[in-house]
């Protein structure tokens, strides 16, 4: 039998996983493994009405509705027909991707929610791990423990929290690694230089005079 903790983990793991890739691309690309295995023969038919559709528009475009009345009429007669089932077979289609997509928003809840709440509730008395003894205070054994695990274990919805909050700290870390450093363009700034006025005052530059002796 798969030991408890792992169990819990795993179902963790995989709520986690559908939340960094996302409930809409899953259901979309279920949909569309789906709609090969089960719709294969109802999407062929969807593509070859529509190919059916553009080409007698086209026809019916380039036949006059004066000259050529009794042509042009039945063109319009068989494009009529051909856009009334290519509208059945978009219904067909458009309700079976909105009953999958219940059915698959239900397993996804019972897989990720359900199954938490109810490994929660059915192993809420028994015990993840032992702490060492006066390993932590009281008050934090006994959070540990919450609802019915015994005084100084870690129950199974502590078990499954402690489980969460490591997968999202991993997952920060991993985005903080990742994201790109961003340089700022252009140069860096710098602090203006002061005024020759306000740094120091300006020196006097006076004329020197030079005296001659007389020569008598």
């Amino acid at each position: 039998m798969i030991n408890l903790a792992l169990l819990i983990f795993l179902v963790v793991l995989f709520t986690q996983i559908v939340s960094w890739v996302g409930k809409t691309v899953l259901q979309e690309v279920a949909f569309a493994v789906y709609s090969r295995v089960f719709l294969s023969g109802t999407a062929s038919k969807q593509r070859q009405l529509r190919k059916q559709v553009l080409a007698e528009k086209a026809e019916l475009g380039w036949t006059s509705s004066q000259d050529e009345f009794a042509k042009w009429a039945k063109l319009r007669r068989k494009l009529d027909k051909g856009i009334a089932d290519l509208e059945k077979i978009n219904t067909t289609l458009t309700s079976s991707k909105t009953s999958f997509s219940v059915k698959f928003n239900s397993l996804l809840w019972i897989l990720m929610t359900g199954s938490q709440l109810f490994l929660v509730w059915w192993y809420r008395k028994q015990p993840i791990f032992w702490l060492p003894q006066g390993w932590v205070p009281k008050p934090v054994a006994w959070i540990l423990s919450f609802p019915s695990a015994p005084l100084g274990s870690v129950s199974s919805g502590a078990w499954g929290a402690v489980c969460k909050r490591v997968l999202q700290s991993v997952e920060e870390i991993v985005k903080a690694i990742l994201e790109p450093t961003v340089v700022p363009n252009g140069p860096f700034p710098t602090a203006p230089f002061p005024a020759q006025s306000q740094s120091q005052p300006s020196a006097k530059i006076e004329p020197i005079t030079l005296e001659h002796e007389k020569l008598d």
